[in-house]
């Protein structure tokens, strides 16, 4: 028997929440089999939509992986985040893609602004022109308006999306037109609550798994989601553990951020590597 005692704290930032400090005690229990835990009841929904469930979801991880109980005292407890769900979730995740949060806040409140109530009908009928002048581009229009035209057809049922485990839904949601494997987990984790949901190519995860388990190199998203399967089904919650650590560690946000852009100073590097590359040739 193994009594593991992990410090659980939320700071306030950015004007939300307020600090406190509280610590979390997890008896894990092992017996040749999987590790379990004496005295709390694990819901067989996994779903993450209050702090309590996703207390409960660290409970089972750190007990499916002690290693991570050392991530977790470095985060400390990450509060719950939530999206609306729906064809508005999903616009919103769109118009966020590769841009700064404040640009993305800026654009999806022009957008819900010019379209309420925001529904699929209107958006898939409305002038490409008129989105544009909202601060949308040509890609992500495209994007808003195939979506809500596979809702209009009934090619996807949202309802149907939320009921699905996370494999299926992301499946689901990748054959639409304008939603990659990003955008589908994201969609799932904070619209959803989807306690399984994992989003192997976000970038801040990849860095934070890289530190916490002292890899030689930040892995890839297929490396990531090797290493992410003993996390079943609790794999969402160890997004919200790694962004929690990401954060702590880095000291900046590592959700919803740019996924691919490279910084100027690494693309200024690279230009100036090929300059005196074409010296030397010349």
């Amino acid at each position: 028997e193994m009594q593991i005692a992990v410090g659980a704290r939320r700071e306030a930032e950015g004007g939300l929440g307020h600090g406190a400090s509280r610590f979390i005690t997890m008896r894990v229990v092992r017996n040749g089999s999987p590790p379990i835990l004496a005295g709390m009841s694990v819901p067989a929904a996994s779903f993450i939509h209050t702090d309590a469930d996703l207390q409960t979801g660290m409970a089972a991880l750190v007990a499916q992986d002690p290693r991570l109980a050392d991530v977790l005292e470095k985060a400390g407890m990450p509060g719950i985040r939530r999206r609306e769900a729906g064809y508005a979730g999903l616009c919103a995740i769109v118009c966020g893609q590769q841009l700064s949060t404040a640009s993305a806040a800026a654009i999806r409140a022009r957008l819900f602004a010019a379209f309420d109530p925001f529904h699929h009908d209107a958006i898939r009928l409305a002038r490409a022109d008129k989105l544009a002048r909202l601060g949308l581009s040509r890609p992500k229009i495209k994007a808003i308006k195939a979506i809500g035209t596979a809702i209009s057809k009934g090619h996807i049922d949202l309802d149907a999306v939320h009921a699905m485990d996370a494999d299926k839904a992301h499946e689901a949601l990748t054959a639409l037109h304008g939603i990659g494997p990003w955008t589908a987990d994201i969609y799932l984790l904070f619209c959803l609550g989807n306690a399984d949901a994992w989003p192997a190519g976000d970038l801040a995860i990849q860095e934070a798994a890289r530190i916490a388990f002292n890899l030689k190199k930040r892995p890839d998203a297929k490396q990531l989601t090797k290493l992410a399967e003993p996390w079943r089904p609790w794999r969402g919650v160890a997004a919200h553990l790694l962004w929690a650590y990401y954060h702590a560690v880095k000291r900046r946000e590592g959700v919803m951020a740019d996924q691919t852009k490279e910084p100027k100073k690494k693309l200024a590097a690279k230009s100036k590597a090929k300059k005196k590359t074409g010296a030397k040739r010349g």
